[in-house]
């Protein structure tokens, strides 16, 4: 015990100071997150680099156990599969991580990134050829057992990062993940991973220490997807070492929360023709601050006490009997569905406009598509104006506006563009959507209905947002050189 409090000890101070100066040196950099976007539920630009301090205070005690001659050390050494899959392929899923943190990066780049590795952990050894069946005899996968593997691995990494949305979500419901695999390693007498755990545990919180609400720093894609890979590869050596009628259970309660949420999320996007990639605010931890009127540190709190009954559960799993095992299964399962009717998703009153959804969001979906691709070829803005134009069309709207300025000096110089349309004699209703290079603004999107709305249908608010990243991306190289001609006023009608 010793040995792990050691562990745990090394890598909450490393992650602590680290975190500390990470932070301190994003502010002074500006390596911010931008509250820019509907998406995002802090109103302030906070550093997200955090995940820096979680990955160097987990490697932190392992390095150190190269330099000391101790039989722990030993035993660490001579299981080279782990070492080297822990080593190379967290190495490599921080690395994708810090890079998407600092330039961006697509979603086939990360899935590429992440098979690759899933497929070189399989290779080391870390396989899962067992699935638990309560009810029955256990299923043995086969040569099924590398998809599945592989789709556990990246599944695993993109569940982490799906449900970091709220200070402390993501860190929180990883300690948890965390608590459960050190539990059954220790009822085991497996002290690597005992090991592992207790670096990542002090990892976790010395990063929460500054990521709790409120927030001065986000661990970004760096840390949910490090956390992510790390508690997908343990799970498959604790599942192997579990008993037939919980292989695999244990690890998939005791990540409930963000599995499920990513399965809902894959579905909800699925029905209503929605990219499977795209951000939303009806995850789960969205749902629970809105439908039950809860703070955001509220919330954080009921999805840890959430959490801990799946942590209990899966204990409970792995020390049960098969009957034991579906008798927990079963409970879990009306828990689950009480709390998904409380948060509306099994709103069987909305599944009658679901189609017309799915069809209105495909059309959408294509239409935005030709949108940004005709805007990112534009070669001034005139050409970006007509790119944008079909929009009125699809959204329904009376008035467009787009507007471009520099600032020179102390003055403000600009070209609008504008078109306008008879479409109803409702109360007008406007969205303005800044466009934005990081904190320079370069101009807005306007659009104006007056088809009695009062709000704007949540999928046209993300395509916007899209276009107006789009616009943005374009705008920032040719308003670099143009000299805009002030007071010019180009409106176009029809």
């Amino acid at each position: 015990m010793i040995t792990f409090f050691v562990a745990f000890l090394v890598s909450l101070m490393v992650a602590l100071g680290l975190t500390y100066v990470v932070r301190n040196q994003a502010l002074a950099w500006g390596w911010l997150d931008q509250a820019n976007s509907s998406r995002k539920v802090h109103v302030r630009p906070i550093p997200r680099l955090g995940g820096i301090g979680i990955v160097a205070g987990f490697f932190a005690p392992l390095c150190a156990l190269f330099l000391v001659d101790s039989g722990v050390g030993h035993n660490f050494r001579s299981h080279t599969d782990l070492v080297m899959g822990l080593f190379v392929g967290g190495g490599v899923i921080a690395a994708l991580g810090l890079y998407d943190d600092l330039r961006g990066a697509n979603a086939r780049l990360k899935f590429s990134v992440q098979f690759a590795v899933a497929l070189g952990l399989y290779a080391l050894g870390f396989r899962i050829e067992v699935i638990a069946n309560p009810f029955g005899p256990e299923l043995t996968l086969g040569a099924l057992s590398l998809p599945f593997t592989v789709l556990w691995m990246v599944g695993v990494v993109n569940a982490l990062n799906l449900i970091d949305g709220l200070d402390g979500l993501a860190g929180g419901v990883a300690f948890f993940g965390v608590s459960t695999n050190f539990i059954l390693a220790l009822s085991r007498g497996d002290v690597l991973l005992c090991l592992l755990m207790a670096a990542l545990a002090g990892a976790i919180l010395g990063f929460l220490v500054f990521n709790f609400n409120p927030a001065s720093i986000f661990m970004g894609d760096t840390g949910s997807m490090f956390l992510g890979f790390v508690l997908a590869a343990v799970s498959i050596k604790t599942s192997t070492k579990s008993g037939t009628a919980v292989a695999m259970l244990v690890p998939i309660m005791a990540l409930g929360l963000p599995i499920m949420d990513t399965l809902l999320a894959v579905i909800r996007r699925s029905l209503l023709g929605r990219p499977l990639f795209s951000a939303d605010k009806e995850h789960i931890h969205h749902r629970v601050m809105s439908r039950m009127v809860l703070s955001h540190r509220s919330t954080v709190l009921v999805l840890y006490a959430l959490c801990g009954l799946f942590m209990l559960t899966a204990l409970g799993l792995n020390f049960a009997n098969s009957a034991q095992s579906a008798l927990l299964l079963c409970g879990m399962g009306v828990v689950i569905a009480v709390m998904m009717r409380k948060l509306g998703y099994l709103d069987l009153g909305r599944a009658g406009d679901m189609q017309q959804r799915r069809q209105r969001n495909l059309r959408l979906r294509s239409v935005v598509k030709q949108v940004i691709g005709s805007v990112r070829e534009a070669r001034s803005p005139q050409e970006v104006w007509s790119s944008v134009r079909p929009l009125a069309d699809v959204l329904g709207v009376s008035r467009q506006e787009l507007r471009f300025q520099q600032a020179h000096d102390e003055l403000v110089e600009g070209i609008v563009f504008e078109t306008e349309r008879a479409a109803g004699l409702s109360l007008p209703f406007e969205r303005r959507l800044e466009v934005k290079d990081e904190d320079q603004v370069l101009g807005s999107l306007l659009l104006i209905w007056r088809d009695g709305r009062d709000a704007i249908d949540r999928d046209e608010e993300l395509a916007l947002e899209l276009v107006a990243d789009a616009i943005a991306e374009r705008a920032v190289k040719f308003l670099s050189v143009a000299d805009a001609e002030p007071g010019r006023v180009i409106a176009l009608r029809r």
